[in-house]
């Protein structure tokens, strides 16, 4: 048998909770489209904002200002807990999406909207990098002839660029910090702590190289670090593809390929092949289910006549999927609460304790918090036998009580016990 793995050692941070362990710790985060223009930010924003109306019909849809919505999450489990108990109240879980202004080559210095993309990159929580892998007449492109590899490169040399210049402002400030700390003169060099430099030194190397500094391996240490500089390639990324209907339908392009290379050349990554243009012919029958579904089926056949079958080849809309990659590249997730006046989704992050859970319905419930009472979802789903309530589950004894160091899970149905007596004065 292996050896045990010490319990002192740190598990490796992968995946999403990698890309995000530099963000700020909220709920309510975003995600932001970056890309050049003409590329389709405004058409997908706006069909990520339709599809979210149309998801639920009931549900208050809200456009912030003119470039950022909240998208409806796709949730089978809310919808399920919304079907079985019927309550005249739905509130579904919702991800924050922004439309940033299209960058050219050299924003990082100001040029077109430079500064103001920046700043709006800044205000994200992370990024969908969206990327032109069409041909077409009636859409120009910027440098007047499509290449995602050029667009690739100079929206991430941008950023990078930027980072930079802001590293750069940083190690300045970290020394002056170290100067008055040491009570040495400002023409002297001081000695940066150990995190601070190794952690400079690592992002400086990644940007020299156009890789964004969240692919890179941190300490913990350097992490805390890093967190407090502001550098917008710390920000996890989504490489979202936007092809042709024809491309979409075959699952292939000329520039697919080519796209994957570079994504794994500079840091590795998601990437989310599309269409607008077939998620906006889709998109326009939204009042005619038959007419989707017809629709669906057609552009599945096309694939046949291709000669292309399989699972693949069956083609549905990916404006789900690009949300639920969105959200979980911010390790977002989801708590329930049941009941006949209501059924509502919360939005936490992942790692949440039951008492901060409980502060995101009210922070009276986290500042008096007694215990949670618990179902999984899949417990109460199997047990339930078509009551709207918690009956069958707590003979099952499916039904836990947990305490203050509990861990929320994805899909935990709650009801938070909580007493709060007098107020406190501030």
């Amino acid at each position: 048998m292996p050896p045990k793995k010490k319990s002192n050692e740190a598990a490796p941070v992968e995946g999403a909770m990698k890309a995000a362990r530099f963000g700020r710790v909220k709920n309510d985060l975003s995600m932001g489209f970056v890309g050049l223009p003409n590329v389709g930010k405004s058409s997908l924003t706006n069909l990520l904002a339709g599809a979210s109306h149309a998801e639920a019909a009931n549900y208050p849809f809200c456009t912030i200002d003119p470039n950022t919505v909240r998208c409806i999450v796709p949730d089978q489990k809310f919808k399920y807990l919304a079907k079985t108990f019927k309550p005249p109240s739905i509130v579904p879980a919702a991800l924050k999406v922004v439309d940033i202004a299209g960058l050219i080559r050299g924003a990082s210095e100001g040029a077109g909207l430079g500064n103001a993309f920046l700043s709006h990159i800044a205000a994200v929580d992370g990024i969908f990098h969206l990327v032109r892998a069409f041909d077409s007449d009636e859409v120009v492109h910027v440098d007047d002839s499509v290449d995602p590899i050029r667009d690739l490169e100079t929206i991430e040399a941008e950023l990078c660029l930027k980072d930079q210049t802001t590293l750069e402002a940083v190690l300045d400030r970290e020394k002056d910090k170290a100067r008055k700390a040491k009570g040495v003169a400002r023409s002297a060099e001081p000695t940066l702590d150990e995190s601070i430099q190794s952690a400079y030194e690592k992002c400086a190397e990644l940007l020299k190289n156009s890789t964004p500094i969240q692919t890179g391996e941190f300490t913990s240490g350097e992490v805390e670090v890093i967190r407090d500089w502001g550098l917008i390639t710390t920000k996890p990324q989504i490489y979202v593809v936007n092809m042709s209907k024809r491309n979409f339908i075959r699952k292939g392009s000329k520039y697919l390929p080519k796209i994957q290379d570079w994504v794994n050349k500079h840091g590795g990554g998601q990437i989310i092949p599309m269409s607008c243009e077939f998620e906006q012919e889709y998109f326009d029958l939204k009042d005619d289910p038959a007419a989707q579904q017809a629709y669906l089926d057609d552009c599945t056949q096309q694939a046949k006549d291709m000669g292309l079958t399989g699972p693949q080849f069956v083609c549905k809309s990916v404006i789900p999927r690009i949300i639920r990659s969105g959200r979980s590249a911010l390790c977002l997730q989801s708590f329930y609460t049941a009941g006949p006046k209501e059924v509502r989704a919360w939005t936490i992050q992942k790692g949440t304790t039951a008492p901060q859970a409980a502060g995101v319905i009210h922070t009276d419930f986290e500042r008096g918090f007694i215990k949670a009472e618990v179902a999984n979802f899949d417990d109460f789903k199997a047990l339930h036998a078509g009551q709207a309530s918690m009956a069958k589950v707590k003979e099952a004894g499916k039904y836990r009580q947990e305490g203050k160091t509990y861990v929320m899970q994805e899909g935990d149905i709650v009801v938070f016990m909580h007493n709060v007596s007098g107020s406190k004065k501030k």
